[in-house]
């Protein structure tokens, strides 16, 4: 079986696993969305739910972000990995959003990656879930693991994963196919899985 043969098989299987998968970081407003992102690098998206439940009730506008002593948005964050960081990107990223764009979330790959702590991986999340715009397919650990492990590429950089997976899936399955490929791997395959009850054991990579 070929390469693309087995990414449509695959991705048609997690098609009936997960029909209605979606992302599960909680957010209501566009911006509390792209702030779940960037501070769901290095953390788990269940911790960052955890932390953003209390930091969304206490910041209610992208103002509020932009306009915040850093130290208390420090210490809103101080459980997450590398919180100092992600506070200033947060921060600057509100403050240029409200400067250059009029308080929107810009809708495009090149505008979004300008931004403090937006790489491709989230300006894809952000695209397609808000605005259903597919210019390419979110990498995180579980695609990245997973594609490795069904041996849909060699390749090791997130970059070079997602320009692998585009070539094999047509444009209308790059937005599922993250979502699902992520439930997949909580749900049945997990890091140092034992293969021993996953639904594509067949397209392990051998």
């Amino acid at each position: 079986m070929d390469r693309k043969q087995k990414t449509l098989e695959i991705s048609k299987v997690l098609k009936e696993l997960f029909p209605n998968s979606k992302t599960i970081l909680n957010y209501v407003t566009p911006f509390e969305l792209l702030a779940a992102v960037i501070l769901s690098a290095r953390n788990t998206d269940k911790k960052v739910n955890e932390v953003t439940k209390k930091l969304f009730a206490k910041y209610k506008t992208i103002k509020d972000y932009a306009d915040v002593n850093i130290k208390n948005l420090e210490q809103d964050l101080s459980k997450l990995g590398l919180f100092r960081q992600k506070s200033k990107f947060i921060k600057k990223t509100a403050a240029i959003i409200i400067d250059r764009y009029k308080g929107q979330i810009p809708k495009t790959m090149e505008a979004l990656t300008s931004l403090p702590g937006v790489g491709r991986k989230t300006a894809n999340i952000i695209l397609g879930n808000l605005f259903k715009i597919y210019e390419g397919i979110a990498v995180d650990t579980h695609v990245a693991r997973l594609s490795k492990l069904f041996g849909l590429t060699s390749n090791k950089t997130p970059e070079k994963i997602e320009q692998d997976l585009m070539k094999l899936l047509p444009k209308e399955e790059w937005f599922n196919f993250t979502n699902r490929m992520i439930d997949y791997g909580r749900t049945y395959c997990p890091a140092r899985c034992k293969h021993l009850s996953c639904p594509l054991i067949s397209y392990i990579q051998k």
